[in-house]
């Protein structure tokens, strides 16, 4: 895996207390549909670390992946056990955004892949808390937001990773998480999506860097390795 690239590298691994994670955004959708099967496939080929998936809940109960609301007429959605089964025979792991699911309908398709040890799911503090109660073994992931709101959380939960964007990856922030020894899950997405900002949040402290461009963050951590 590339985070073993990352501790040959002597001023990022001086910054960071774990190799960065690779995250692919709604799976390596370049080529694909996102939150696809095909696109979750092509993570696992690739070698990222998670790929990030959107889960939702159909008309007749299904677990299905999209990002946003159901709509009438949408077909062909990826299941999310047909996912959760092709990345239990596969080392990539489930970065989960839970939109619209019961606590006990995620617990339960988890355990039934072996994978509520391999899986972080984001969500409010409310859910994550149910969740909790129902799958200890999962690692809950709630956003980081403020110093204050961390803290809090941090008595709530008690977690091992906390999600960032742009908005909260402050250095202040960062602070308390790393003086927690947490993981810190930044997205890079969007105008942040690029080998400066990449750069930039590893050395800040960033343990798990979610883009669309994961061959591109792959690529760069290939060159540090090589420097």
């Amino acid at each position: 895996m590339l985070r073993r690239m990352f501790l040959s590298v002597p001023v990022l691994a001086a910054q960071a207390p774990t190799p960065p994670r690779v995250i692919a955004h709604r799976a390596a959708h370049a080529g694909h549909p996102e939150n696809s099967l095909a696109a979750v496939r092509a993570g696992i080929a690739m070698g990222v670390d998670y790929v990030e998936l959107d889960v939702r809940t159909a008309a007749d109960g299904t677990l299905v992946l999209k990002h946003d609301a159901l709509a009438v007429g949408d077909t062909g959605l990826a299941r999310f056990d047909e996912a959760l089964a092709l990345l239990a025979g596969a080392r990539t792991d489930l970065y989960l955004d839970w939109k619209a699911a019961t606590a006990e309908a995620l617990a339960g398709s988890l355990r039934r892949h072996g994978m509520t040890g391999r899986a972080v799911v984001y969500g409010s503090v409310e859910r994550l808390s149910a969740l909790q109660l129902l799958e200890p073994a999962v690692r809950v992931m709630p956003e980081a937001v403020s110093v204050e709101h961390l803290q809090k959380t941090m008595k709530t939960l008690h977690p091992r990773v906390v999600a960032f964007d742009r908005r909260d990856f402050s250095d202040p922030v960062i602070a308390v998480a790393k003086a927690a020894q947490l993981d810190i899950y930044v997205d890079r997405l969007g105008v942040d999506d690029n080998e400066a900002a990449w750069t930039d949040a590893m050395r800040r402290g960033a343990t798990g860097i979610q883009t669309d461009k994961p061959e591109e963050l792959m690529a760069l951590l290939r060159r540090y390795k090589r420097g």
